[in-house]
């Protein structure tokens, strides 16, 4: 690796059996043990943001590794990969429907990654969690002629308007299993993605910490306003979900709507006490 890393973290989640944390960056650790761990390890090359990891490989197992993207994650989701230097590394979500496949953030548009959406039934909407991770969104509406969903007090970051725009801090229903829920704090336009009642796709709102062992908010990316974020958190607790997939940090599945309502629970005593 080399000192364009931004220590987004990607590399580290994707194959953290090589990669590792140093003082501000990401480095190798170790070489991969198995063909599994290399396979990981060239997926996180591809998906790096800033092109900050290098390897001497074979050009066959390299394009593998470039077309291996959307990666299925189980129930209709797929992580994009590709992430941009522009949103810092964020990932994201691709959910695959038969009324019409939603992009969650937007990831860098590379021609492999295009291709892997285009194959699995485009992209119907793009929703954009927040101002920092639109990225490439003129590229993916070029090509898909998606409808751009984003919150109005986030919408200047795409520097024309948007085909459908949030408005207030009430939920907002975009399909039978796709409810778009505001949650200022991070941005003041922030706003999650719950579908069908057990994903919620969360950008930079929620995420999990394995260092300290439960979800968690962001106190030092918090641009807008921490008690805001607090109360969002909050309002979490009136909804149903087992499964969090964020922009940043480590998904987490809980066994059933309870036990994730006891780590929303835990998360906000964490954060009042921030």
């Amino acid at each position: 690796m080399d000192r364009t890393c931004i220590d987004c973290a990607t590399c580290r989640q994707m194959a953290p059996e090589v990669f590792t944390q140093g003082n501000g960056f990401s480095y190798v650790a170790r070489q991969p043990g198995d063909a599994a761990a290399e396979s990981r390890a060239l997926r996180a090359l591809v998906a790096c943001p800033t092109g900050s990891i290098g390897a001497a490989h074979r050009a066959a197992e390299t394009r593998e590794a470039a077309n291996a993207f959307p990666e299925p994650r189980g129930g209709g989701v797929f992580f994009c990969g590709y992430t941009s230097e522009k949103s810092f590394g964020a990932w994201s979500w691709l959910l695959a429907r038969p009324e019409g496949n939603v992009l969650v953030d937007s990831p860098r548009a590379a021609a492999p990654l295009l291709s892997g959406l285009a194959r699995l039934g485009g992209v119907a909407t793009l929703f954009l969690t927040h101002r920092d991770d639109v990225a490439d969104h003129e590229a993916l509406r070029r090509r898909f002629r998606c409808e751009r969903v984003i919150h109005e007090r986030d919408a200047a970051a795409l520097g024309e308007p948007p085909e459908r725009a949030l408005r207030g801090d009430e939920p907002a229903r975009l399909a039978d299993d796709l409810l778009a829920l505001p949650t200022p704090g991070h941005t003041r336009g922030h706003a999650v993605l719950l579908w069908k009642d057990t994903h919620l796709f969360t950008g930079d709102h929620l995420a999990f910490s394995k260092r300290r062992g439960h979800l968690v908010g962001f106190r030092d990316a918090c641009w807008y306003s921490w008690d805001e974020q607090i109360r969002s958190m909050e309002r979490l607790l009136d909804f149903s979900f087992t499964r969090v997939f964020p922009g940043h940090g480590e998904t987490f599945h809980a066994d059933s709507p309870a036990a994730m309502r006891k780590q929303i629970e835990k998360c906000v005593a964490w954060m009042k006490g921030r």
